[in-house]
Formats: C-alpha cells, structure tokens, sequence
C-alpha cells in the first residue's frame, strides 16, 4: 500500500526542518534567505545571493554543504578566471612514446558548487556555467559529459555599482531560480553574530541529507497537483511583468523594457510545491505561488531608461504587480 500524500509531505517536511535546523546552528538570522536556499534545493534550481562583501554569503553556502552529505566545490571568480578553470580542459600526455589527449575535469563537475563573486569575472567566463546549469552537462572539445545529480550552483555576487564588477548577462541570470538579498543584520543578531565567532569553537552542522534523498524528494515536488486556476495565476503575474501586456500595471509600463520569461512562472509554480510540502501539504495553494514570486521574478526584469533614472528596484515593481494581479476569487 503506497503512502498517502500526507504521509509523503510529513517525510519531506521532517528533512526541510533538519536541514534548516543544522543551518541555523551556523548561520544567526537571515531567516527567509535559507529559507529561499532551500527552497532553490528542493525545487531543482540554482541560487544567486546578492550581499556586500562581508554578510555571511559564502558562510551560508559552506554551512549548506557541510549539512548536505555531497561532493562540494568553490570557484573563486576573478578577471583573469577563463571558461577551462571552471569546466576543464583536454590535457596531452606521453606513454610508452604515444601521445594522447585526457580530459582534466574541472570544479563544476560536482554536486554543489559555490561560484564566489560571480560578477568579478568577465562575461565569457561567467557564461562558462550556462550549459551546466540548464543542462547538468558541459561539452569541451565536442563532447558531451554530464554532471551528477544533484547538482546545485550557489552562485554570489556584490551589488553591481561596486567597483570591478561586470553585470550579469541576461541569459544566465534566467538559469537562476531565485535571486535572495542579504540584507545586515540587526543589533541583536550581530551581537549573538559575535558571541558565536569570537568565543571558543564555533558549531558545525551534522551532515543528514544525501544525494539520493535530495534527488528523491526533488521528484516528490514536483508530483504535488497544481489546479489550473493556480498555473494561470502565475501565468497572469509574469505576463503583468509585460509593459505591452494589458495586464501591467502603471509602474511595468512607465520603468521596465523587458518583463519575466516563462521560467519565472516555473519558478513560482516549483517553489510554491515545495513550500507547500514544507508545510505539510500535498496541494499547491495561490499562497505558495505568491510567497515565491519577489525571488523568481527580481533579477528577471530589466528596467528602462526611465526606470535607471529614478532608482526603481525590481522589488518594488514586483510588489506592484502582485497588489494589482490577485488570485481568482472564489
């Protein structure tokens, strides 16, 4: 007799819980933030943290890790980083008096990948990862290999007006599920920040997930039902990203050029079920769509000229378009 849907969410929710509480034994505060990671995780996606130099971004990433019994690496991007250092390279080699090629896997080839300041490395590099994480495969000389699963890239990046950075191509900032703000931590938690780290051993999450768990529970996800009233609701937010589209409301029209892709939908409808079985449910609610839409749509608006002038933030478009577009009415 299979388990029911209840059954199925209770298990998953019991291992989000988990690793929620190993991360917050390392980790003070920035609640929502390792929630969104999480949620990324389960969801399949891939994960751009944005912060300045400082707040605990490549912390959480490592912390995340150590929790997770799977293959880790870190890239640290700079200038002079080229596309081989990421993905690998035919390297020749002699024996017995024959040469031949051999291929030098690179740091992608793992399971969770920290691609550290992301935007202190040139275009062409950063679009080195773009096959990797729409694909799980990178193609040096030819040939195709794939990457195990899972595989998760938490990627960081310093606020674009700091200096040596190079914005993200619009391309691959699509590969990312979510974009999460590290925002500074307030009086109270910088100050437990500073009991933990400036007093003895600092904790260590206890590793309790393995790959084969993550792989499972991503499958389970994505079995939760979605009603169609629920997958147009997210159709009719990025839709509203549109300045052309009639549903856009007065602040996509007047500051954004180009709204969401489809994926953004995809975003929120995978997120949502996820969110929906961290909360023990084996339904997708428009709650749960709503709750993802800041992160899947944030760094997927590109504001025009108008918009650059006056500062707007795409966070604050979201919120305009989520005020005007609301779900169905029973």
């Amino acid at each position: 007799m299979s388990d029911s849907g209840e059954q199925r969410a209770a298990r998953f929710r019991e291992a989000f819980e988990r690793l929620r509480s190993e991360v917050a034994k390392v980790i003070v505060g920035q609640a929502d933030v390792v929630e969104g990671v999480l949620v990324a995780l389960f969801a399949g996606g891939h994960v751009l943290l944005e912060g300045v130099p400082g707040l605990g971004k490549t912390k959480l990433v490592r912390t995340l890790a150590a929790a997770l019994e799977l293959g880790f690496s870190r890239i640290q991007f700079t200038p002079d980083l080229m596309p081989a250092d990421i993905i690998g390279t035919e390297v020749i080699e002699e024996s017995g008096g024959e040469r031949r090629f051999r291929f030098e896997a690179g740091p992608v080839f793992t399971n969770v990948l920290l691609a550290d300041e992301i935007n202190r490395a040139t275009p062409k590099t950063q679009s080195a990862l773009l096959e990797a994480m729409q694909e799980g495969s990178v193609t040096v000389s030819g040939e195709t290999r794939q990457l195990g699963e899972p595989f998760f890239v938490l990627a960081t990046q310093n606020p674009i007006e700091m200096e040596g950075t190079y914005p993200l191509p619009e391309a691959q900032l699509d590969r990312f599920l979510f974009k999460l703000v590290i925002r500074m931590p307030t009086i109270d938690e910088m100050s437990e920040i500073l009991e933990r780290t400036t007093a003895g051993d600092e904790a260590a999450p206890e590793a309790g997930v393995g790959g084969a768990q993550i792989v499972e529970l991503r499958r389970l996800a994505r079995e939760v039902p979605a009603g169609r009233p629920i997958l147009d609701y997210a159709s009719r937010i990025v839709s509203a990203t549109h300045p052309d589209s009639e549903l856009a409301p007065p602040k996509v029209k007047e500051l954004v050029r180009h709204g969401a892709s489809p994926r953004a939908a995809q975003a929120m409808v995978l997120a949502g079920k996820v969110r929906a079985l961290a909360a023990g449910r084996f339904n997708l609610a428009f709650e749960d769509v709503r709750r993802s839409a800041v992160e899947s749509l944030r760094h997927r608006l590109i504001l025009n000229f108008e918009g650059e002038l006056r500062r707007a933030t795409a966070d604050e478009i979201v919120d305009e378009v989520l005020a005007e577009v609301g779900p169905p009415r029973e």
